[in-house]
């Protein structure tokens, strides 16, 4: 029952980080988010807004027909581990969401919501963490920089960028840096799993051949 959504706009409103607000008001994830959680139920979402009158936004999801079992089996299908990972995100309750995710995936995290914390979490005790996921759009220090940061400390320490702008760094660039992979936000708890996977286990089998 708001001021509804300018047409010009509308199709881009769930696209990470596009924002009507100032530079002094944030960005937000919120309908990228919501996006991102239907997407990955295999769902579907509409909006429509007239301007005045107000916007309706419409979830649908496929129904269910299998029995328990069937479910379970489908979540266990999804790759755990349980390696120490140090996750970064600068918006609170992003870095609750990763951190609760990997957590459900058996992985043990520390969260950390600014560039230089997370930095002197790993000085501490660099070999301790398996792996590191940072955002890269961050405020003081850029996913990017820090991970050039991170490799002067430990050259063998498997990064992945989460961002959503896929065009601020090619994956040449990413590759020559010490960045092993991308997620692209907002994040989806199989995607994350899989791509968390897959980079702990080819760091592993590097670490043999080596």
């Amino acid at each position: 029952t708001g001021k509804g959504i300018p047409a010009a706009i509308k199709e881009r409103i769930f696209e990470p980080y596009f924002t009507t607000k100032s530079a002094d008001e944030g960005t937000g994830l919120g309908l990228a988010m919501v996006h991102g959680i239907v997407r990955g139920l295999n769902g579907h979402i509409e909006v429509e807004s007239e301007i005045g009158l107000g916007t309706t936004f419409t979830a649908y999801f496929p129904v269910i027909k299998q029995d328990h079992a069937l479910v379970t089996d489908s979540m266990e299908a999804i790759p755990t581990g349980k390696e120490k990972i140090l996750f970064l995100d600068d918006e609170v309750p992003l870095a609750d969401l990763g951190k609760q995710m990997l957590e459900q995936l058996g992985y043990r995290v520390v969260a950390r919501t600014s560039s230089e914390d997370a930095l002197a979490a790993f000085k501490q005790d660099p070999c301790w963490f398996d792996l590191v996921i940072s955002d890269q759009t961050m405020p003081h220090m850029t996913g990017k920089e820090l991970a050039q940061e991170l490799v002067k400390i430990r050259k063998d320490i498997p990064i992945i960028i989460c961002s959503g702008f896929s065009e601020i760094i090619s994956q040449e660039q990413a590759t020559s840096i010490g960045i092993n992979a991308f997620v692209m936000k907002p994040l989806v708890k199989k995607d994350l799993a899989n791509i968390v996977r897959n980079v702990l286990d080819m760091t592993k089998k590097i670490a043999e051949i080596n």
